[in-house]
């Protein structure tokens, strides 16, 4: 097995970037979900009720700070785009808490699952996705570990997945029956949870090791 892509999603529930390399921690990859949509009553505003944020795409700048669309996420062009997407009274905040993930640092993907559900894989919105899984095996991980390099994840749990993996990721046209098929086909699980054991630094076709 070997690691196919690596992405960053440096605005929470914004379109990614595609990374070649990517540096982990126990915080998950660097720049990961630092900066977040909030209303004005102080909740985090996600896709799962305004999909339109996923038609922005959000960058790490070279000075570490995330970028919008190529702006800086401070400035007044992002927060009116980000306003349009999802209304009025919204702003960014950045938060580096581990508390922001929805559930844990990474979310991995593997190809032989992609291949069975037959959509667009940036649906799941992954961290990393692995190349030379049969079929449905990452069904068997939960508990287990995988070590890439000097990195060592644990395999906590299958993802519950929510309503953002029925809009497609560039035209935003929205088919639930994608959900749908999750919810019947595969329990509504999709893609595992992870925790990171031991950081390190990853790259695009590193090899990967199923270890207990």
């Amino acid at each position: 097995m070997t690691v196919a892509e690596l992405w960053r999603y440096p605005v929470k529930s914004l379109g990614g970037e595609r990374l070649g390399v990517a540096e982990l921690s126990d915080n998950g990859i660097g720049g990961d979900r630092v900066v977040h949509v909030r209303d004005g009553r102080g909740r985090v505003i996600t896709a799962r009720t305004r999909p339109h944020l996923l038609g922005l795409r959000g960058t790490l700048g070279p000075d570490g700070e995330p970028l919008v669309g190529g702006r800086p996420w401070t400035s007044a062009e992002v927060a009116a785009a980000v306003r349009a997407a999802a209304g009025p009274d919204v702003e960014l905040v950045r938060y580096d808490g581990r508390d922001r993930f929805d559930v844990l640092p990474l979310l991995v993907a593997t190809d032989g699952a992609i291949a069975r559900l037959g959509v667009d894989h940036r649906r799941l919105r992954p961290n990393i996705v692995i190349a030379g899984v049969e079929d449905l095996a990452e069904r068997t991980w939960p508990g287990r570990r995988l070590r890439i390099g000097e990195a060592v994840i644990g395999v906590a749990q299958l993802r519950s997945r929510c309503v953002m993996t029925t809009f497609d990721p560039d035209t935003l046209v929205q088919d639930v029956g994608v959900l749908r098929r999750i919810a019947s086909e595969f329990g509504g699980r999709m893609a595992l949870d992870c925790d990171v054991i031991h950081g390190g630094r990853l790259a695009v076709g590193d090899p990967v090791e199923l270890i207990d």
